[in-house]
């Protein structure tokens, strides 16, 4: 079965909590794979997932995000695993429904971390 963005982020939708439980590498990586056709990897800390995501399949992109896509975010003052989240076509989502784009928080918001984009081909 091929990856399906949109399962993937249905998912997410589905398996997202309220409020951040600092889980947000195992909660995207896991709307990945119930996208279908993938399996990713386990990386120690989110902003290391770039390479398992390329070696399933994922590679760099720029512009709109479309669903099932996945920011990469490196780490910010207080946060040195960074984030990832994956857009579900309307949101930006990891282990919460985040309301502010795909920077997670304020601490992100305000120092702007480099952050990669990543779609499945």
């Amino acid at each position: 079965m091929p990856y399906n963005g949109y399962a993937a982020g249905n998912y997410a939708q589905l398996h997202a909590r309220s409020i951040s439980i600092g889980r947000c590498a195992e909660f995207v990586r896991l709307a990945v794979e119930n996208g279908g056709g993938v399996s990713l990897e386990r990386t120690r800390s989110a902003k290391d997932m770039g390479r398992a995501l390329q070696r399933a399949g994922f590679r760099e992109a720029h512009g709109t995000p479309l669903a099932g896509d996945v920011m990469v975010i490196q780490a910010a003052p207080g946060h040195p695993h960074g984030h990832a989240a994956i857009y579900d076509g309307q949101m930006w989502i990891s282990d919460f429904r985040q309301q502010h784009g795909f920077y997670p928080g304020p601490a992100y918001r305000e120092a702007r971390p480099s952050c990669k984009l990543y779609r499945h081909h």
